[in-house]
């Protein structure tokens, strides 16, 4: 596996403890700030409006564990793909689920970010 693609991940697995963390800070470092976040259930989110859900409390994550990880490293580009375990109170509503993903990270001017999120539900 490439330097990047190794980095990548690692830092996907950061990106997915800060969201159970609720750490805002480490969000707003690694999301792009023209991210497009497509959840498994189709809704569609912006930076904003998916930090904003979480500390509004209207989406908690309490859990989100990737596995099957593989990186495709296109230079200033990594595109992972992979399933994650996701555990989530959404509008007070809990649900547990596996997600395949596909997750796109951009090198910008020396910091990588995470430019998209596609996820689609495993069947159960």
């Amino acid at each position: 596996m490439s330097e990047n693609g190794a980095r990548i991940i690692a830092l996907d697995k950061e990106r997915m403890q800060a969201m159970a963390d609720k750490d805002i800070a480490k969000l707003n470092k690694l999301l792009c700030k023209d991210l497009i976040y497509t959840h498994s259930s189709a809704r569609i989110d912006t930076k904003e409006s998916l930090i904003g859900a979480m500390e509004s409390g209207a989406t908690v994550y309490t859990s989100v564990v990737p596995s099957k990880v593989v990186a495709q490293d296109l230079g200033d580009v990594v595109v992972l793909t992979g399933e994650a375990q996701i555990s989530v109170l959404s509008k007070g509503v809990a649900s547990s689920f596996g997600a395949r993903f596909l997750d796109v990270y951009q090198n910008q001017d020396g910091a990588w970010r995470m430019v998209t999120w596609q996820s689609t539900k495993l069947p159960a």
